[in-house]
């Protein structure tokens, strides 16, 4: 299975989303930053290496310099966002949390302003020129040309502005201010996806947790009051331009994935376990495409090797279907035996073609 090429991925991806019969279902193996500095470097080469399907176009000498990149998450580093939210981690490479909401204090809101999109994506800066041009190259090389908006661009942002206490009581009092913030935050995530969708972009992402390990962080009632319709919103100009919309929660989502998908999304990024197979595929399966996001917690970081082999045929079989509508994705993060590493890298490339 080493030698399985992923050939015409673009054309592949589209046949996955739209239910058209692909040749494979696609798999995305992503190696964190921190996984870098966790686990001997010259391990995750060889892995990239022995792996081509899950890794196309790298080889071992480029290894770590194609996948490493600047990156604001640094011990001893708080980094300081565009809304004003002070980020610190503990493990270079990991998100972190926000030590200072900007707008604990709602005397502080007149004076409190948005970034500005022609620079700031609001993680950091943006080059709208380098993204037009990196569009374009995607385009000429046969790739899908994507854009999106930040991680937690709407419900954590404001988390992280106002705190998440703070947030969950200005609903529960219906307070004024709130609606004049979310529309601040809506104003500048549209102004940030109509720029990616004038470069081209053909395929626009949405990343948002919304779930904890049991339930949502936030109610269904005042998801669709305050939250719902600002989705709306933003996903509205890329359907218009005809961009497959993708979708990302981490958690249990249940009791919001209704109103998730009356947004219209094409492409649903979830996690199995949380949320359960068998849910998902009931709920899912064959209706929209499912981008699963395999297990962190439970299976891979400690079973055994043929756990792992067994849950990623499980979840193949079960929400699968030569017809496509599947797509997986595995994030890896310090924490995993190396032998789990290898063993999962292993079970997606033989599964990816279950269904040939």
């Amino acid at each position: 299975m080493s030698q399985l090429r992923q050939t015409d991925r673009r054309r592949n991806i589209l046949r996955t989303v739209h239910f058209q019969r692909p040749d494979y279902i696609p798999m995305i193996f992503h190696i964190n930053e921190s996984a870098w500095n966790h686990y001997p470097p010259a391990v995750l080469e060889d892995l990239i290496e022995s792996h081509p399907f899950l890794f196309p176009g790298r080889d071992k000498p480029s290894a770590r310099t194609e996948l490493d990149y600047v990156i604001p998450e640094r011990v001893g580093k708080p980094f300081t966002d565009g809304w004003g939210c002070v980020w610190q981690t503990t493990m270079d490479g990991i998100v972190g949390t926000v030590t200072h909401h900007p707008l604990a204090d709602w005397r502080d809101f007149d004076v409190y302003r948005a970034p500005d999109p022609e620079v700031d994506s609001g993680k950091g800066p943006i080059d709208w020129r380098a993204v037009a041009s990196g569009i374009e190259a995607a385009k000429l090389a046969r790739q899908l040309a994507s854009g999106g908006l930040r991680h937690g661009h709407t419900f954590q942002t404001l988390v992280d502005i106002r705190g998440y206490e703070n947030l969950l009581f200005d609903m529960a009092d219906g307070e004024p201010r709130l609606n004049r913030l979310i529309e601040m935050v809506s104003d500048f995530n549209l102004a940030i996806v109509r720029r990616y969708i004038a470069a081209g972009a053909e395929w626009m992402s949405y990343p948002e947790d919304l779930g904890m390990q049991n339930g949502p962080m936030i109610s269904p009632a005042y998801f669709r009051r305050y939250i719902k319709p600002v989705y709306a919103r933003l996903i509205e100009p890329a359907q218009e331009a005809g961009c497959i919309v993708h979708m990302h929660s981490d958690g249990h989502i249940h009791d919001l994935i209704e109103d998730i998908l009356d947004a219209g999304v094409h492409v649903m990024n979830l996690q199995d376990l949380v949320n359960g197979i068998d849910w998902i595929r009931d709920k899912l399966a064959g209706r929209i495409c499912i981008d699963l996001d395999i297990d962190r917690q439970h299976i891979t970081p400690r079973a055994s090797v043929q756990q792992i082999d067994s849950l990623i045929r499980e979840e193949v079989e079960k929400l699968g279907s030569p017809k496509g509508g599947l797509m997986m994705i595995y994030g890896l993060y310090p924490g995993v035996r190396l032998e789990n590493i290898k063993a999962l890298a292993d079970a997606m490339e033989r599964y990816a073609t279950y269904y040939s």
